[in-house]
């Protein structure tokens, strides 16, 4: 078994599809696609592209920390007590544990993530 995994930014498998948590939303009526690609240490390392349209709603870490390389869109994050930060194709970013804030997809957004937890 090959400890190398390409990561496909285009998968042409079905995503799993979902909706902003209720709680979580704030405007808009976004919606998720997730193309699961690996997962390693039982679960806890987790790593494949994710898609959102337009809206915004509260982003919570809790544990987890997150990798995000954005492929496409135009996003706007907003953690508690700081400055709205904007990122778009090409830029890279974490959120670690503790992370809380506001997500705002201002284009559709698709990225490659990395989770650890």
């Amino acid at each position: 078994m090959s400890l190398l995994k390409t990561i496909d930014p285009a998968p042409s498998f079905e995503p799993r599809q979902s909706k902003a948590l209720p709680e979580r939303l704030i405007s808009g009526d976004p919606s998720f696609k997730t193309w699961a690609q690996d997962s390693a240490r039982e679960g806890m390392i987790n790593t494949g592209v994710w898609e959102a349209t337009p809206g915004e709603n509260h982003s919570i870490k809790g544990e987890t920390f997150e990798f995000c390389h954005i492929l496409q869109g135009v996003i706007e994050l907003t953690e508690e007590g700081c400055a709205p930060v904007t990122y778009r194709a090409g830029d890279s970013f974490v959120m670690k544990p503790g992370y809380k804030g506001v997500w705002r997809t201002i284009e559709t957004v698709r990225k490659i993530y990395v989770t650890v937890t």
